[in-house]
C-alpha cells in the first residue's frame, strides 16, 4: 500500500478507501473487520475478567450472562473510539516509539543478556536455530535487530510519525463529521 499509494496515505488513514471497489477489496475489508473484533476481544479479556470479578459474575457458567455483564466495558471503549476518530496518527506514533522497543529491541537485548555467560549458553533449553551455526552468529543477528530497529523503527519511524501527527493535529476534533476530508473552498469576495 505504501509503495502504490504512499503520498495519498499521508492524508488518508484508511488505506482501503484508496483501493478500487472490487470483490477482493470488499473481502479484505471483511477480513480486517473480523481481525479487529478478534483483537478487540483479546485485548479486553483481562479487563473483562476484572470487571466480572467486580460485579460478581466470574463464577457464572452462562455465556449470555457474561456477555451482558461485559457490555459496561465494551460500550465506553466503542464510544471513545467514535469520539477520537484520529487514532491512525496516534497509533503510528505509539508503534514507532513504543512497539519498536517492546517487540524488537527489549527481547533481543534480553536474549543477549540472558546468554552472555558460557554456562547459560551450555544450559540453554533451546540452542540457536540450525541456520545460525553459533552463539556468536546469534549475537550478531540480535545486535543487527537492535541497531536496525532503533535507527529505522524508532528513529526514522518516530520522526515520520511525529511529523505526520504535528501536520494533522489541526484536523483533529471530537466527533469529527468528516475526518481528513478536503477543506471547503475559501469564500470569494464579490
Amino acid at each position: 500500500m505504501y509503495w502504490a499509494f504512499g503520498d495519498q496515505l499521508l492524508n488518508h488513514s484508511n488505506a482501503f478507501s484508496l483501493l478500487p471497489k472490487t470483490r477482493f477489496r470488499d473481502a479484505a475489508v471483511i477480513l480486517m473487520l473480523i481481525h479487529q473484533f478478534i483483537t478487540f476481544g483479546f485485548a479486553c479479556t483481562p479487563l473483562y475478567f476484572v470487571w466480572e470479578k467486580v460485579v460478581g459474575m466470574h463464577d457464572t457458567k452462562s455465556i449470555c450472562l457474561r456477555a451482558l455483564a461485559r457490555l459496561p466495558v465494551v460500550i465506553p471503549i466503542w464510544f471513545l473510539a467514535i469520539i477520537f476518530p484520529f487514532f491512525g496518527p496516534i497509533n503510528s506514533a505509539v508503534g514507532a516509539l513504543l512497539v519498536s522497543f517492546t517487540v524488537y529491541i527489549i527481547p533481543a537485548l534480553a536474549h543477549m543478556l540472558t546468554y552472555r555467560k558460557a554456562s547459560a549458553r551450555q544450559n540453554a533449553a533451546e540452542k540457536p536455530p540450525f541456520f545460525l551455526p553459533s552463539w556468536t552468529a546469534m549475537y550478531i543477528v540480535n545486535i543487527f535487530i537492535v541497531v536496525w530497529v532503533f535507527v529505522v523503527g524508532f528513529g526514522f519511524g518516530g520522526w515520520a510519525s511525529m511529523t505526520n501527527f504535528i501536520k494533522q493535529v489541526d484536523t483533529f476534533g471530537l466527533f469529527a463529521k468528516c475526518y481528513q476530508c478536503k477543506p471547503p473552498p475559501p469564500l470569494q469576495k464579490h
